[in-house]
């Protein structure tokens, strides 16, 4: 849209498009104060699975960003219906997890009505994947996300808001529609077959191995068993390398890490939003010993200990802030540390496995060619068994030596 465009009235329609919105934001005054409608540019940007994401600047170069809710999935069309719910829902985990870290994508407004969140820009930052991919930078980005997850894990918990509370927040964050997504991808289609999962001709063997061993899918289903019926804090739900936005590098001034794409918060097991972390690290890793960079291989491979050591040592530095200390013993802290470790070996499992066998995979696999496809889809699939069938026993030392060659 052109900066001197006239400003355009507030649709009547529910979705945005890129010329109605110096109209939509000039009727929100504290919107308008941020930016200034009558000299707008809109960019819309969505590239994800769900929604329209517009990015707005001024001619002064202020900036925000919109996040509007569509009522389908995006990414197949409206075959597949969503409730635009979703938002006020993404809307609430970004308030609470911001209230306990810096390390998400700040909330500046959310409007009910037509289901669109404002966010702060990253336009400077670059996505975390991407920059994985490229061969960039990574060091510091899974220790933030490490402390991420812990100061949420442990903020949003029974520990913290005390138990009443605690239930209170746990009903109010019910997102039925988005965590059947969850349970559907990424903890039963890869196991046990559907129309959506595809794998290129080299992988086809392996994976009907896989299907066929009941180990391998009993151990899913169990992990399924856990995401259905625990709740321990408010999840981000869908903490992988495509959600967070990275800017800089660790130890300059402008190093920046930041989760985003909320909208599929929940209250459950804390071990989710570290598997999901974990499995996206592996891939970045086995991508890069494939593409014969060992020595960055084992890098990435062994940001899966190193976040495990920074996630374990912020929740033990929150610990004697505990609401009600008597009641939990410092050998509370010990099981649930190890529950959560166990849980989160699971996940990442299943993440594996959704990621190269079912709907919605990652470019760090599809963007190779067939040869680097098969090596990189071989060491997942046996990377998925180790983590679901072993996840009770499994070193991370184990874990390192079997995702890296030699």
């Amino acid at each position: 849209m052109n900066a001197k465009s006239p400003i355009a009235k507030s649709p009547i329609t529910k979705s945005l498009s890129t010329d109605e919105v110096p109209g939509y934001l000039a009727d929100r005054p504290v919107l308008r104060e941020l930016v200034d409608p009558a000299t707008l540019t809109v960019s819309e940007v969505g590239d994800g699975n769900l929604n329209l994401v517009f990015v707005c600047a001024d001619a002064a170069g202020r900036r925000l960003v919109l996040k509007q809710a569509l009522p389908y999935v995006r990414l197949v069309g409206p075959e597949w219906p969503m409730t635009e719910e979703r938002a006020t829902r993404e809307a609430a985990a970004l308030r609470a997890h911001g209230a306990l870290s810096d390390n998400v994508c700040r909330l500046i407004g959310f409007d009910a009505e037509r289901y669109v969140l404002a966010l702060e820009d990253l336009s400077d930052h670059e996505v975390f994947r991407g920059r994985l991919n490229a061969g960039g930078p990574h060091a510091g980005v899974p220790e933030l996300l490490a402390d991420y997850v812990a100061d949420v894990a442990f903020g949003t918990s029974f520990l913290a808001l005390g138990e009443e509370e605690f239930r209170r927040r746990a009903a109010a964050a019910v997102n039925p529609e988005l965590c059947a997504i969850t349970e559907d991808l990424i903890l039963t289609e890869p196991y046990l077959g559907a129309e959506r999962n595809s794998v290129r001709p080299s992988a086809a063997a392996a994976v009907q191995r896989l299907q066929a061993d009941r180990q391998w899918v009993d151990a899913a289903m169990a992990v399924k068993h856990r995401f259905l019926t625990t709740q321990e804090a408010l999840l981000h739900g869908d903490l992988h390398t495509g959600s967070v936005f990275v800017r800089g590098s660790a130890g300059a001034a402008d190093f920046s890490v930041k989760a985003f794409d909320a909208e599929f918060a929940c209250y459950g097991p804390v071990g989710f939003d570290v598997g999901l972390l974990w499995a996206n690290m592996l891939f970045a890793g086995v991508r890069a010993a494939v593409l014969g960079e060992p020595d960055r291989a084992r890098s990435l491979v062994e940001t899966v200990p190193q976040s495990w050591e920074r996630f374990r040592s912020r929740l033990t530095g929150h610990w004697p802030t505990r609401h009600s200390p008597a009641k939990y013993p410092d050998s509370y802290l010990t099981w649930w540390l190890g529950r959560i470790q166990r849980d989160a070996f699971g996940f990442a499992g299943c993440e594996i496995a959704r990621r190269t066998i079912g709907l919605a995979k990652v470019s760090d696999l599809e963007s190779l060619d067939d040869a680097g496809y098969a090596a990189v889809a071989e060491t997942m699939l046996r990377l998925s068994r180790l983590l679901l069938v072993e996840q009770d026993s499994v070193t991370f030392e184990q874990l390192v030596r079997a995702a890296l060659p030699g």
